[in-house]
């Protein structure tokens, strides 16, 4: 197991659409792709920090990379990328909603977005300890687990409800249309 920096640079240069663009900087510019990318996380970190907008970068990086995976994992014949990526929505989602009653304290700590951000990035890091599957596993599937059928039964309640009405709706919408007299000319 090699150092922190050599790992990373192992990372910078497996193939894919990251090496490639690093390779096109690095032929562009002459700066080794290592500095770019540390470059580039410095400033993002400190830009989230700092800058304005943190919160729309934060979004962008918790939402663009893993959109664009889950649709190349949707569009491969295996079945595990697939469950990878529906975990890290499913935690995406509980960590939205969890957000966006906190938010308006959270929001106000120092460095509230830059937390974020690498919360985001731990959910969808390609390592054992991934995020996304480590919270998965022990709170929101054990959650689940032990409430879902409560749950199922307050969506089939709230569904036949919704139905009911919608079906009172029409029809109390037709008998008013027949009584103002403007039933269709077959119905007369």
């Amino acid at each position: 197991m090699g150092s922190l920096r050599q790992r990373f640079q192992t990372f910078l240069d497996r193939p894919g659409l990251l090496a490639d663009l690093l390779g096109w900087l690095e032929a562009k510019t002459g700066v080794k792709r290592y500095y770019l990318a540390t470059g580039t996380i410095t400033f993002l970190g400190l830009y989230l920090m700092f800058g304005y907008g943190a919160s729309l970068l934060c979004n962008l990086i918790g939402f663009v990379y893993p959109a664009y995976i889950s649709i190349k994992a949707i569009e491969s014949s295996t079945k595990e990328d697939d469950t990878l990526w529906l975990t890290y929505w499913v935690v995406y989602g509980v960590f939205s909603v969890a957000e966006f009653f906190s938010d308006t304290f959270l929001y106000w700590f120092p460095f509230y977005y830059a937390g974020k951000c690498l919360f985001l990035v731990w959910c969808m890091a390609p390592v054992s300890w991934n995020g996304s599957q480590m919270l998965y596993q022990n709170l929101i599937r054990p959650w689940f687990l032990k409430h879902h059928r409560t749950v199922d039964s307050v969506i089939s309640d709230l569904s036949g409800r919704a139905l009911n009405a919608a079906s009172t709706v029409t029809r109390e919408a037709s008998k008013a249309a027949v009584n103002l007299g403007l039933e269709s000319p077959k119905t007369k």
